[in-house]
């Protein structure tokens, strides 16, 4: 094994899949706080417990170290917005997104898969962060997916099983490969495309992709699904899926092109050269989007700012 450094410590860590959560209190002067966290778990049934895990990098430190009360809100698949407003932002959050005040006026997510209302069991402290142990006494819950979390990316598996179609004759995986200002594309007789490969049944995409570009000597982080459609005319489905490029080999076949001249070139099909268009100008305006349809038109839902 190797010796530990941060970084490639969180990396290691970020390996762990989990769900995301927005933990919440009130802070000295009545005032709401809140921040992301996937450092959640359950604990204990009898009596009933569950723990979170603030950072002491958060503004809202002091606030959760002496509360006597704060919440969970476990996010559903579509509130990457919410995780993000709770991650980041730096004004006022709650302003932000839908919530509502629990019975002792700690806030929780609105439309959130799990809300658990708790009073502080225990805090214990451990490095940089803190175990903050609450009792539940009181929570709800709906049906849904929830928004996932691994490898410093969200993920959703409700989007993620529709990158396959059983009943399509051939799926294809495909990855939109951003390396810095450009993105790689492979060449072929009908034009330019991004990578892709047929997938085989019972392969998971993510996995079929890595060993793709493997082949074509790239190195890439795989993000979310970011277009999903049928032709009908090859009876074949479709998934790409967005990544951020680390490295590529001198010998790798990939073309790459600005993303600003994306528009303007001789593409594999109509439908690729739409995806990628689209996909210029969303990266121009940082607002990401995901495109579920067919080959000729379809439904646009939000993803998150930043590919």
């Amino acid at each position: 094994m190797r010796t530990v450094d941060p970084r490639s410590l969180r990396d290691a860590f970020g390996r762990y899949m989990t769900g995301v959560t927005v933990v919440t209190t009130l802070d000295a002067n009545g005032q709401p706080v809140g921040f992301t966290a996937n450092s959640f778990s359950s604990v204990s049934l009898d009596p009933p417990l569950l723990l979170v895990c603030p950072g002491k990098f958060l503004s809202s430190y002091e606030s959760f170290l002496s509360c006597e009360r704060f919440c969970v809100s476990v996010l559903s698949e579509d509130q990457r917005s919410v995780a993000n407003t709770f991650a980041g932002y730096k004004g006022d959050r709650f302003a932000q997104v839908d919530h509502a005040p629990d019975a002792h006026g700690v806030p929780v997510i609105s439309g959130a898969l799990a809300r658990f209302s708790c009073k502080t069991h225990k805090v214990v402290p451990a490095g940089d962060h803190v175990i903050l142990m609450g009792e539940v006494t009181g929570f709800d819950q709906e049906p849904g997916a929830g928004l996932g979390y691994a490898g410093g990316q969200f993920f959703t598996l409700g989007l993620e099983h529709s990158t396959r179609d059983p009943a399509a004759r051939r799926n294809v995986a495909g990855t939109i490969l951003k390396f810095g200002n450009r993105v790689l594309l492979e060449q072929t007789p009908e034009g330019l495309r991004p990578p892709s490969c047929a997938v085989q049944e019972k392969t998971a995409v993510r996995d079929t992709l890595n060993l793709e570009l493997k082949r074509l000597g790239v190195g890439a982080r795989l993000g979310p699904v970011y277009s999903v459609f049928e032709d009908p005319e090859q009876s074949s489905h479709f998934a790409y899926l967005l990544a951020e490029v680390f490295e590529v080999a001198a010998d790798s076949p990939l073309v790459a092109v600005e993303i600003d001249q994306l528009s303007g070139i001789s593409c594999a099909s109509p439908a690729v050269a739409s995806m990628l268009t689209r996909f210029a100008r969303e990266t121009a305006n940082q607002n990401f989007n995901l495109y579920l349809g067919d080959s000729a038109s379809g439904e646009i839902h939000t993803l998150s700012g930043g590919a």
